[in-house]
């Protein structure tokens, strides 16, 4: 795969299923990643699936467009603090930080997707936080964080519901966090990373139940 230039053509819907992809180095050793959308090799937007092997470490740099992460398993640490599985972090432009992993870790990231100012400092447990009841019977939200521009939730889908997802102006992305869905006709397991773009709709079913952070906006 090409350092660049992937999956930047938001008008088509992709879907990867992100545990069958090759892991690739990074400049430091220790953290591999699976690019799923990148601008430029190291630099500009990106979302990928970032591993670190117990011990690694990467050195300290500043995010000029901002990052957010959502630990997927393990824990993640910086100057700020140690963050383990289920903490979703918003990092603003501009913020710098030498992040390590004593155990190991594995994060979803998106980088240079914030806008350059009004962006708050983010750290959430969301093991602690509540789920609140959708006026949908069988879906359950969390929300991460919203401004006039993204819409970041946890989702959480009963078993035996069926969700029918209309995007109109703004696009919608999802990372399976647990169990599995169905998106017309096809299932789809945990990892598997979805984007949708706008004005389309898809039909969403679970058998045995699933859970998903999802962002909604035009980012």
């Amino acid at each position: 795969m090409s350092d660049t230039n992937i999956n930047l053509d938001f008008s088509k819907q992709v879907i990867i299923e992100t545990d069958k992809m090759e892991w690739s180095p990074s400049p430091l050793p220790g953290v591999d990643r699976r690019r799923l959308e990148r601008e430029e090799a190291e630099a500009g937007r990106a979302t990928s699936i970032v591993r670190y092997a117990a011990g690694s470490s990467f050195s300290s740099h500043t995010h000029g467009g901002g990052e957010e992460y959502f630990v997927l398993d393990g824990i993640f640490s910086d100057q700020s603090g140690d963050y383990g599985k289920g903490y979703y972090v918003r990092n603003p432009p501009g913020s710098s930080h030498a992040p390590h992993s004593e155990e190991g870790c594995t994060i979803f990231v998106k980088l240079c997707q914030m806008e350059h100012e009004g962006e708050p400092q983010v750290n959430l447990d969301t093991n602690k936080a509540e789920w609140q009841q959708n006026a949908m019977k069988g879906l359950s939200q969390m929300q991460l964080f919203q401004n006039h521009r993204e819409h970041v939730q946890l989702e959480k889908l009963a078993p035996e519901t069926e969700l029918t997802i209309t995007t109109d102006e703004a696009r919608l992305e999802i990372l399976i966090l647990e169990g599995s869905i169905d998106l017309e006709g096809e299932n789809f397991d945990k990892f598997t990373w979805i984007r949708l773009p706008k004005q389309s709709e898809a039909v969403m079913k679970t058998k045995n139940g699933c859970c998903f952070w999802s962002k909604r906006g035009a980012i």
